[in-house]
C-alpha cells in the first residue's frame, strides 16, 4: 500500500489540525507543503476546490480537515480523543468544533481582515468573535481541556483557530481575562506534537514547513 500524501500549508489552521491528529496517530506520511500562489496541478487533479488540507490514500481522496482527523483516529487513537467511552462528552464536543467551524471562523475572517468588511471597525469583529473565547473560558474554569479531563478531537479541533485570533493582536489578548483559556492554549501551542508538526522540514518528510 503507498504511503498516504497530505498536502498541507503550514498556517492554515485546517492544515494545522489535520497534521496533528495525523502525526497523534502515527501515521505513515508524506506532507507536501503547497504554495498559495501556485498550487500542485495534482492536488488540483485529486481536489477541485483547491483549499488544504487534502489526504490522498490509496483509492481515496479526504478533502475536510474534520474528515482527515476522524480518519486518522480510526486508525489509532492511544489516548482516546475520540471519547469512545463517554457519548455526552462527544456530543459536548462536537457542537463546539460545529461552533467553531460556522460561526467563530466568521468572526475570525472579519478581525483578522477588517480592513475588507469596512462596514464595522475590527474591534466590533473582535466583540463577536469574543462571545466563543468567552464560552471556552467558562469551560475551561471546570477542567484542563474543553470536554474531557484529558485531550481530545475538540481540543485538537479548535486551537489552531484560537491560536489564530489571539495572534491578530498579541497585547490584546494577553490582557483580556480569559486566564484559562490563556493557559489552555499555551499548553497546547507548547507540546511536543503541536511543536513538531509546525517545524520547517524538508519537502516529503513528516513535517510541515513555512510559518
Amino acid at each position: 500500500m503507498s504511503t498516504p500524501t497530505l498536502y498541507s500549508f503550514r498556517r492554515c489552521p485546517y492544515a494545522m489540525r489535520a497534521r496533528m491528529a495525523l502525526r497523534y496517530s502515527a501515521v505513515g506520511l508524506n506532507i507536501v507543503e503547497v504554495s498559495l500562489k501556485a498550487k500542485p496541478p495534482e492536488m488540483l487533479a485529486l481536489s477541485g476546490k483547491g483549499t488544504v488540507p487534502v489526504l490522498s490514500l490509496e483509492g481515496r481522496v479526504i478533502e475536510q480537515s474534520l474528515e482527515i482527523m476522524q480518519w486518522a483516529l480510526e486508525q489509532n487513537d492511544p489516548q482516546d480523543w475520540l471519547l469512545k467511552d463517554d457519548p455526552a462528552a462527544q456530543q459536548r464536543g462536537a457542537a463546539l468544533i460545529e461552533a467553531n467551524d460556522q460561526v467563530f471562523k466568521l468572526h475570525l475572517n472579519r478581525y483578522k481582515y477588517a480592513e475588507r468588511y469596512p462596514e464595522y471597525p475590527m474591534e466590533h469583529y473582535r466583540a463577536e468573535g469574543e462571545v466563543f473565547l468567552r464560552n471556552l473560558d467558562e469551560l475551561l474554569q471546570q477542567r484542563t481541556y474543553l470536554v474531557a479531563d484529558h485531550l481530545s478531537l475538540a481540543d485538537v479541533a479548535l486551537a489552531p483557530f484560537i491560536r489564530q485570533f489571539a495572534h491578530v493582536d498579541r497585547e490584546w489578548f494577553a490582557q483580556t481575562p480569559y486566564r484559562h483559556l490563556q493557559a489552555w492554549l499555551q499548553g497546547i501551542l507548547e507540546s511536543d506534537l503541536f511543536t513538531a508538526v509546525m517545524a520547517k522540514a524538508q519537502c516529503g518528510s513528516e513535517l510541515a514547513r513555512d510559518d
